[in-house]
């Protein structure tokens, strides 16, 4: 990603097609030593590719790989301890959700240093 991002910093800085000695140059102004195999493989992969067409492409592939947020259903058994079992846990529930109103409501007027 390193070496992507300084190709494209130099593209958007005007060099249409930057060498490998130029994305070394970008890399190293950061800090960052780059691999000759890696940059000369980013460099022959879009030689004589359009940076914006490249990008428009890897946009249409992103749009059909999956992306999270479904999560899955969780199978869970509940304690073997009678029909008097649910109540009680339905209870506990209830006093936690009470102590963590209590907790959040804080006597500094809506005003905290880190919100």
């Amino acid at each position: 990603m390193k070496i992507i991002a300084a190709y494209l910093l130099a593209v958007l800085g005007g060099n249409a097609s930057p060498s490998a000695a130029d994305l070394k140059a970008i890399l190293s102004s950061v800090g960052i030593e780059a691999e000759d195999e890696k940059v000369n493989f980013l460099l022959t992969e879009v030689k004589g590719k359009d940076l914006t067409e490249l990008i428009a492409s890897g946009r249409e592939k992103l749009a059909s790989v999956p992306s999270g947020g479904g999560g899955g259903a969780v199978a869970y058994s509940a304690p073997s301890g009678g029909a008097g079992a649910a109540p009680a846990a339905a209870a506990e529930s209830k006093k936690e959700e009470k102590v963590e109103e209590k907790e959040e409501s804080d006597d500094d007027m809506g005003f905290s240093l880190f919100d």
